[in-house]
């Protein structure tokens, strides 16, 4: 009879703390660099802290003092500059980027040159703001080839002042945003419907289903969350837009302060060294879109979790 030693059970190895390993640099650079910058923010803005020529004032708490005298500007016709021209941009960009993805993903189309077109489109995305909006005030200005045109065509009898209008100038704003986001929106979202399963479509062919009845009732529900997704990342873009109106208007927001993004109000703080102020500002930024992100995803993602309760339900019974 055999009295050796049992064999050793064999140790299993961990590879948890390997995950953790190779997060860590993403967490520790999220700390570092934005984390406790925001968390500073937020602090400095319960504070009088602003530099006086070669005088630092403050810091000195002042609470919600800041905040008060801020509601007391015209920042929230600044936020309503920033929601307009984004809407005013974003709109044609979601409904041309649908289109657009739906006919270079339709088989039965079978569009030639596509690859040359997909490159066409996501182009204006390469171009960095300044030199797009740079370029824009060449095209647009008075004197511009835009101007001249028209003029050689007889449609306009004298030069259209495109920037010293608030409809010529909005118009630019959020017409630059449209060209310059409209073909990444377009590959996400082909992306987002190359995902659907072709055998749907097919059964719904089948079953005599148009065009139109397959897009509104497959694909559009199917690719919801790419949908929330671009809506969210273009709201947090639109109310970070700086660039554009900055150059477009050299940093006047002009006319009569039309194109002042909220950014553009938070840089003049940040240049005039309003530290206090620059704070405040930026915690209420924060706070509206976190709150618009969070309206924008429940509003799109309920119809689908009720939709999902129902057939839950159905199944019980």
């Amino acid at each position: 009879m055999h009295t050796g030693n049992p064999p050793k059970a064999k140790k299993r190895s961990s590879y948890a703390k390997w995950g953790y390993f190779f997060i860590a640099p993403f967490f520790i650079a999220f700390a570092v660099f934005q984390l406790i910058p925001l968390a500073s923010t937020i602090y400095y803005s319960f504070f009088q802290y602003f530099r006086q020529g070669l005088r630092i004032i403050g810091p000195n708490f002042v609470g919600l003092a800041n905040y008060a005298s801020l509601f007391q500007t015209d920042l929230p016709k600044y936020f309503g500059n920033t929601m307009l021209m984004w809407l005013v941009g974003f709109v044609p960009q979601i409904a041309v980027s649908l289109l657009l993805a739906a006919w270079f993903t339709n088989q039965r189309l079978s569009l030639r040159a596509q690859g040359f077109f997909k490159t066409v489109i996501y182009m204006p995305n390469l171009i960095m703001a300044a030199a797009f909006a740079m370029l824009f005030f060449t095209l647009f200005s008075d004197n511009g080839p835009v101007n001249a045109t028209l003029l050689s065509m007889g449609a306009i009898s004298q030069p259209f002042q495109f920037l010293s209008t608030v409809v010529g100038a909005r118009g630019l704003v959020a017409f630059m945003n449209f060209l310059m986001w409209f073909g990444n929106t377009t590959i996400v979202l082909m992306a987002a419907i190359m995902g659907v399963d072709p055998g749907l479509y097919e059964a719904a062919e089948i079953d005599g289903a148009s065009s139109q009845q397959m897009f509104w009732r497959i694909t559009i529900p199917l690719i919801r969350p790419i949908l929330v997704y671009t809506f969210i990342t273009s709201l947090i873009g639109g109310l970070q837009m700086f660039d554009v109106p900055q150059i477009l208007t050299n940093g006047k927001g002009e006319p009569d302060r039309c194109t002042t993004t909220m950014i553009m109000y938070l840089n003049n703080h940040m240049y005039s060294k309003n530290y206090g102020m620059a704070g405040a500002i930026s915690t209420v930024l924060f706070v509206l879109c976190a709150v618009l992100c969070l309206f924008i995803y429940f509003s799109l993602t309920q119809d689908n979790a009720s939709a999902q309760r129902a057939r839950k339900g159905g199944a019980r019974k």
